[in-house]
């Protein structure tokens, strides 16, 4: 292994890639750099590539056996971070590529466009491989707001397959994702009172009261588990009531720090009222929407019959809404059977599995191709990122060459 990063850099090609456009600052909205970059490399070597409409980098090698089929790979552009400069070096071991610790590396997903670039690039040098075709997509916002893949144009996509090349372990292929729905559990306790004078009255019934009895009987936590693993959970956020509009205002005003609102909150709120409203807020995930809407049933039902019990004296409401749609298990494995083809190849151990989060993925599986085809993503990892998102953040150097020999393994058993 090189001593330093210039050395490392003159040696691997991939890796000069990779610190290439790593070095670009990208953060979510401040792609226009890289994308540049991204564009110049690939139109260099003939590759047909542009800008979509909303800045976007899409490109396409055409086959060279019409008889198999194309493959999309996509990955993103921008990064957690900012704009500052990205200093890159090697870890004091040798075993990684990192940072100066002042700011993220952004290997998420740099890696993931070095990859495809680079597989672009040695299609592009070696005509005689035969294969469908191959699609590259580099999003813009995929941190923040998906706003990038959102105005990709799918209906000019011809292919059916995409490898979206954003999970952080070399050898993960993962063939589904959890959905995101935002819960609201509202409390409305229909008389308030003085605590004191008041509190002797059963018709007054606290709000607060009332919806911790709702929280112990709702589901917590992991809901269902396969054996790929957690299929659906829910976890509460937070839980609001009482008097505490009063100090929310004097934290606006004194300008706490976030560290102090808690207890800040509890400190001050008013205790000498019968509380009206209370509300709390729940995550729910699921890779599969039956699953998702068995849950979501289930808590309408406790919610029902607490209406029915507190009739008069307090009504409950559960709403859920949905932001992001499941990206779930397709019944085609074509996928992951090469990518675990390839894995067992180059010798690396292949696990495929789905994730408890969302990603580009997800948006691919509710769209359809210009064939009219609803696409089929998988999820890939093609190195070991540690500590993603901070200035820790440091992506293991020969599981990255590794992952790209997985990459274009895959690629080739998708072309057999």
């Amino acid at each position: 292994m090189a001593n330093n990063i210039e050395e490392l850099r003159q040696q691997n090609k991939l890796i000069d890639l990779f610190c290439t456009l790593a070095q670009i600052p990208s953060p979510s909205g401040e792609e226009d750099k890289v994308s540049a970059k991204i564009l110049e490399i690939l139109t260099s070597a003939g590759i047909e590539a542009k800008h979509d409409d909303f800045g976007n980098v899409v490109a396409k090698l055409p086959a060279t056996d019409s008889s198999k089929k194309p493959l999309l790979l996509s990955s993103h552009m921008d990064v957690v971070g900012d704009a500052s400069p990205v200093n890159i070096r090697i870890s004091d071991d040798g075993q990684f590529i990192e940072t100066d610790k002042k700011r993220t590396l952004g290997s998420d997903d740099k890696v993931g466009d070095s990859a495809a670039i680079y597989l672009a690039l040695y299609l592009k040098e070696h005509p005689e491989i035969k294969h469908g075709g191959l699609e590259l997509v580099f999003t813009k916002d995929e941190e923040q707001n998906m706003s990038g893949i959102h105005n990709v144009k799918f209906n000019e996509i011809d292919s059916e397959y995409v490898m979206v090349l954003d999970a952080d372990k070399l050898g993960q292929i993962q063939i589904a994702g959890a959905s995101y729905t935002n819960g609201t559990l509202i409390v409305n306790a229909f008389k308030g009172g003085h605590s004191g004078i008041d509190i002797g009255d059963i018709t007054r019934v606290n709000a607060v009261k009332l919806i911790g009895e709702l929280i112990a009987q709702i589901p917590q936590g992991e809901y269902k588990r396969d054996e790929y693993g957690t299929v659906t959970s829910i976890n509460i956020g937070s839980v609001i009531g009482g008097g505490v509009e009063p100090v929310i205002q004097k934290i606006a005003q004194k300008g706490l720090h976030e560290d102090s609102y808690i207890e800040y909150v509890a400190n001050n709120s008013l205790t000498n009222i019968i509380n009206t409203k209370a509300m709390a807020k729940y995550s729910i995930r699921s890779s599969e929407e039956a699953d998702e809407n068995k849950l979501i049933q289930e808590i309408k039902d406790i919610v029902e019959e607490f209406n029915k019990k507190y009739e008069g004296i307090a009504m409950a409401e559960f709403i859920a809404q949905t932001k992001m749609k499941a990206f779930e298990k397709s019944d085609d494995d074509t996928i992951p059977k090469v990518c675990v083809k390839a894995c067992e190849k180059i010798g690396i151990k292949g696990e495929v599995s789905s994730f408890h989060a969302g990603a580009e993925t997800h948006i691919y599986a509710h769209e359809k191709n210009k064939h009219g085809q609803i696409f089929k993503p998988c999820l890939l990892g093609l190195a070991d990122i540690y500590n993603m998102h901070s200035s820790d953040e440091m992506v293991n150097i020969e599981s990255f060459l590794k992952g790209y020999e997985f990459l274009k393994e895959s690629f080739l058993a998708f072309n057999e």
